[in-house]
């Protein structure tokens, strides 16, 4: 909640401890842990990180007795925040929940759950209203900061007539180094093959997540067919490369809409364990993956999952596209809806002027109580 940290920070009233990153951290946080130390994805994956998950869980339970702020503020991470609300409400703190759990995806049955835990709900999508609606819960549909956070650059294609001989592609692995670890090997490999090996300077953009890695993304760089000539690691100006580029491979999640926003064609790819891919073909009742399909409810942009996720096939999808103008237009012209399905500018204000509106709420009930005699729960 950065956008409340900015909004708040003159007013001197109000501080915020918990869990998050160097960007919460800079934006007056306390941190009690880094989010790094849960950044895991996969049921496999979690379970190796268990300990050190529930390590962090007691410690923001710990500062949550302690300190007893007014308001929990939970992002996102549903199978952890989820938990610590139950922790937060049999201690009297209430929650406001931002970035709603996909119950629309799978386990619906959670959200009478959710109901009784949270007593506010921030959600990004308009259609996530009415998962809610028949249930005791105040739902906000603040948008999608994305639309702010992404801005509209010039695409590679629009300085382009056709189909380029050597077309700059842009890798962008996933932001947890569990992720990284699966897809960037065989991403490096199909790049190797759609622009060949040689002279190419700068035709390989990777694309490294704030959160990922170096030294690991080092390590897998130099272990893949690209030298450092041939490939660019770009941290710095990161919408630019990939505005830049002629076609992204992208591993599934929020990077997608970032692409899309941008409108750069991409191929979505994605690896998860064994256990936690199996596990997930049983509760998750989706028609797409990506994010980009799911919002525009079509299928936009490619998908490959698991073994499909081969350095073949992403050469095969790839080459697909790039063989003809008409369907690198295509995808494009799709992509353009997405920034209006997204919703308005100013979703991370809306979310913060929600947080300031139900603390200004806690506090009259409070004063109301006071008056009463009734003490807090």
């Amino acid at each position: 909640m950065e956008a409340a940290a900015r909004l708040t920070g003159d007013r001197g009233r109000i501080r915020f401890f918990g869990l998050g990153g160097d960007a919460m951290a800079a934006a007056g946080l306390d941190p009690v842990a880094h989010s790094d130390e849960v950044a895991v994805v996969g049921i496999a994956e979690v379970v190796r990180e268990l300990p050190r998950i529930r390590g962090v869980f007691r410690k923001l339970l710990r500062a949550a007795e302690t300190r007893r702020p007014s308001l929990a503020v939970l992002v996102d991470f549903p199978d952890f925040n989820l938990r610590l609300a139950r922790r937060l409400r049999r201690r009297g703190i209430p929650v406001l929940y931002y970035v709603s759990p996909q119950v629309w995806a799978w386990r619906r049955r959670r959200v009478r759950t959710i109901a009784r835990l949270v007593n506010r709900m921030l959600v990004l999508f308009p259609f996530e209203v009415d998962v809610y609606r028949g249930h005791e819960l105040h739902v906000d549909h603040v948008g999608h900061p994305l639309v702010d956070d992404v801005p509209e650059l010039e695409s590679a294609w629009e300085r382009q007539d056709d189909v380029p001989e050597q077309p700059v592609l842009a890798l962008l692995p996933g932001s947890r180094n569990s992720e990284v670890r699966r897809i960037l090997p065989p991403m490096l490999r199909a790049a190797a093959t759609l622009v060949g090996t040689g002279n190419h300077d700068g035709q390989v953009r990777l694309i490294l997540a704030p959160t990922a890695d170096p030294e690991l993304v080092g390590r897998l760089i130099a272990s893949g067919p690209l030298d450092g000539k041939e490939l660019d690691v770009v941290s710095a100006e990161r919408f630019a490369a990939v505005a830049g580029s002629h076609l992204a491979l992208c591993a599934s999640g929020t990077a997608t809409l970032e692409v899309g926003l941008l409108g750069t064609p991409m191929v979505v790819v994605y690896r998860v364990s064994p256990l936690t891919y199996a596990i997930g073909r049983l509760l998750v009742d989706l028609p797409f993956v990506s994010l980009v399909n799911l919002v525009l409810g079509r299928p936009v942009v490619p998908e490959l999952l698991q073994a499909e996720a081969s350095h073949e096939r992403l050469v095969a999808a790839a080459s697909s596209l790039l063989e003809r103008r008409s369907r690198i237009d295509a995808m494009r012209g799709a992509l353009a809806e997405l920034r209006p399905a997204l919703g308005e500018s100013g979703a991370s204000e809306r979310a913060a002027g929600c947080l300031l509106e139900e603390l200004g709420l806690l506090e009259e009930r409070a004063e109301v109580r006071g008056r009463k005699g009734i003490t807090r729960p």
